[in-house]
């Protein structure tokens, strides 16, 4: 019982938490990275080619297990699509992480669980009572978290907090090349801003159909290792596909031993392979809604990493707007919490109803002999 309860809610709890903090610092080198000259479409071909040469020995185990279902063609086409829209939410999270900043990313990332959850009422994966609380919390929680995101992305402000003091010896081309919208910006980069922002919201638009897609396909096939193994294979063919017409220049694709490696390095082991098949076991376990719930937990740690490691500046707009969502953020799980309890009961009602009735059976058996 004790393993049970630890099995489906503490560690996938653990795992998301974990998980959520990993992205962020991963964001982080990557905004360095990028600042340093390398080319995240380069980037994304490399980085999940490595994740998918680490899962290279997974189909091999699945296809031979004898509990998995083949894997057929319409799971593999369900497949290629879930790497065409990772592609493409990755290159459009990416582009928008360079024209501004990690932390406007895990700002606006916060729209997901309204989203998931919109896209799950429409895909009959979660079901809506208005006369209930649960379903009233969730449908104010996604309302809140959507006006949230309008501030932060349409709502500067004054300047909060600066960050003087160089911590990073890269800091100089840092500063000279800096260009993001939740901390701010020159002026002469004002017109990054609300681009990154339009290319981030893209990205946390096309997350939830990921999300659902792939919830739908390991209903079919369950094999964490073997659906991210084909998954990441598909987005590097893609990357390298697009990143041939948009970097022509052969010296983008030499990596140097430096930022750049431990970038790609980092993302295609922890991000790509760890933080995809997590995200993917846990989407198994308790569903596309719960998944996302943990995306407000990386704006503190973005807000974190950026002033420390990047020497961002952070203003008033960007911190009502993060504080908005959360808000949102949290009723919506408050919600979702709420129903999961009230299932649980009834499951509980259902197991002891037969136990209570098994008695009555040789009793009145007995009563007519």
């Amino acid at each position: 019982m004790a393993w049970r309860y630890c099995y489906k809610y503490v560690l996938p709890f653990t795992a998301l938490v974990t998980m959520e903090c990993v992205n962020v610092g991963l964001n982080t080198v990557f905004k360095a990275a990028t600042m340093k000259g390398m080319s995240y479409h380069v980037f994304m071909v490399y980085a999940y080619a490595i994740a998918a040469l680490v899962l290279l020995p997974a189909p091999f185990f699945s296809l031979r297990s004898r509990v998995l279902p083949p894997l057929s063609f319409t799971i593999m086409c369900k497949i290629g699509l879930l790497g065409l829209i990772g592609s493409t939410s990755q290159i459009m999270g990416f582009t928008g992480i360079n024209l501004s900043s990690p932390a406007l990313s895990s700002a606006i990332s916060n729209l997901t669980p309204a989203f998931t959850f919109i896209l799950a009422i429409m895909f009959r994966m979660e079901k809506i009572a208005l006369k209930r609380a649960s379903s009233k919390a969730k449908v104010l929680g996604t309302i809140i978290s959507i006006t949230g995101a309008f501030v932060v992305t349409l709502y500067r402000g004054p300047l909060v907090f600066l960050e003087s003091a160089p911590s990073m010896s890269m800091q100089q081309p840092l500063h000279s090349s800096k260009s993001n919208w939740l901390f701010g910006a020159p002026n002469s980069a004002k017109s990054n801003w609300v681009i990154g922002a339009i290319f981030l919201t893209t990205e946390y638009v096309l997350v939830p159909f990921w999300y659902i897609v792939q919830a739908q396909i390991m209903k079919e096939y369950p094999s964490e290792l073997t659906v991210v193994f084909f998954y990441n294979l598909c987005v590097s063919f893609i990357a390298a596909i697009v990143g041939l017409f948009t970097e022509r220049d052969s010296s983008a694709w030499r990596i140097r031993p430096d930022i750049a490696l431990a970038s790609i390095l980092c993302t295609g082991l922890f991000g790509s392979c760890l933080n995809n098949t997590v995200h993917t076991w846990a989407l198994r376990l308790k569903g596309p809604v719960y998944v996302v719930m943990f995306k407000p937990l990386s704006i503190a740690i973005a807000v974190a990493m950026g002033v420390t490691f990047l020497g961002d500046t952070l203003y008033l707009g960007s911190l009502i707007g993060a504080t908005i969502i959360s808000v949102g953020f949290y009723t919506l799980m408050w919600g979702k919490a709420k129903e999961e309890i009230g299932e649980d009961c009834v499951e509980d009602n259902l197991d002891s109803t037969p136990s209570n009735k098994v008695p009555l059976l040789p009793t009145y058996i007995k009563e007519q002999l």
